[in-house]
């Protein structure tokens, strides 16, 4: 009995040994698993770290590419902006030289105009002068009234249309001024329109395309270095496109009230059919011609002589014994 009970205390303990044991392993094992869940969530979370910490690089870096990008973007902007600049520049500067070159040569060409004008005019003799004084009695009896040909409201507009009678008449100026001064008849309007738009309405007068382009380059010219006005001076106006002296002359004449002897193909003929002047060129023409008449009948005999030419004295089927000057003066 008594070894019936210290075998059944033996196995009991070994039981509880057992027990003991297996809790024991079962503890070990779930701490393990917690040592090893940890350790996976640990890594877990590195692996997270590392990752967010990529990304933050990637956009660092697309930030810093992008600024660089932005970078050379706007340095490349601005050296195509220089480029432009230092290109326009030369351009200008070019512009400009011609300019001056242009302005340079025109003031030559007027010096030597001028000095030609101050040349010797026709040797006065008494015959000489009382043939010009009976030519201006004619002259005075056939055309009192001297109105000016060409209609206009000011002298810019006297000038436009003396620059458009060069080949052309005076009848045909006045059918076309109406309609270009209807769209511009000073120079800040006159800028406005285009030259080949000036061209087609001025078209009837001839020579459309120069006359055009001196229209509206004179009239940016008075804009830029007159404030707007025709300038009264020869020298000034003769630096203007399109301007010559006979130009000029009209304006000067007609506008502002100088005495002036403005030559055209009329008055050429007539003074050398008259024996007035030798008729070698229109600058001899107008020095002999303003020798020969006092000087403030100058501007009323321009416009009586070519009121003449165009009645009595024809260049063509002219004849001399019918006409009231040629039939005792040539």
């Amino acid at each position: 009995m008594a070894k019936s009970n210290r075998s059944t205390r033996r196995s009991s303990s070994t039981k509880k040994k057992a027990t003991v044991k297996k809790s024991t392993s079962k503890k070990k094992t779930t701490t393990k698993k917690k040592a090893t869940k940890k350790k996976a969530a640990t890594k877990k979370k590195a692996a997270k770290k590392v990752t967010t910490k990529k990304k933050a690089g990637t956009k660092k870096a697309g930030t810093k590419k992008k600024a660089t990008k932005k970078k050379v973007a706007t340095k490349k902007k601005a050296a195509a902006k220089k480029k432009a600049a230092t290109k326009e520049k030369v351009a200008k500067k070019k512009v400009a030289k011609k300019a001056t070159k242009k302005k340079a040569t025109k003031k030559k060409v007027t010096k030597k105009k001028a000095q030609a004008s101050r040349g010797k005019a026709r040797r006065m003799t008494p015959a000489l002068r009382e043939k010009a004084a009976r030519v201006q009695e004619i002259l005075e009896e056939l055309y009192p009234e001297t109105p000016i040909p060409l209609d206009h409201k000011d002298a810019y507009t006297l000038l436009v249309a003396v620059l458009l009678s060069a080949q052309c008449t005076d009848v045909r100026v006045n059918q076309v001024t109406p309609h270009l001064f209807a769209e511009a008849d000073t120079p800040e309007q006159m800028i406005t329109l285009e030259v080949p738009h000036i061209q087609d309405i001025i078209r009837p007068c001839g020579l459309s395309g120069n006359k055009s382009k001196a229209i509206w380059e004179l009239s940016q010219i008075l804009l830029t270095e007159h404030e707007g006005q025709v300038p009264q001076s020869f020298e000034e106006l003769e630096r203007l496109p399109g301007v010559g002296h006979k130009t000029a002359s009209v304006v000067m004449a007609q506008a502002f009230g100088v005495p002036a002897f403005p030559v055209d193909t009329h008055i050429h003929r007539l003074a050398a059919r008259w024996g007035l002047s030798d008729g070698r060129n229109v600058v001899q023409t107008e020095r002999d011609l303003k020798a020969v008449f006092p000087e403030e009948y100058w501007n009323k005999l321009h416009l009586q002589i070519i009121f003449f030419g165009r009645e009595y004295c024809p260049a063509r089927n002219h004849n001399a014994d019918e006409c009231p000057i040629c039939s005792w003066a040539s």
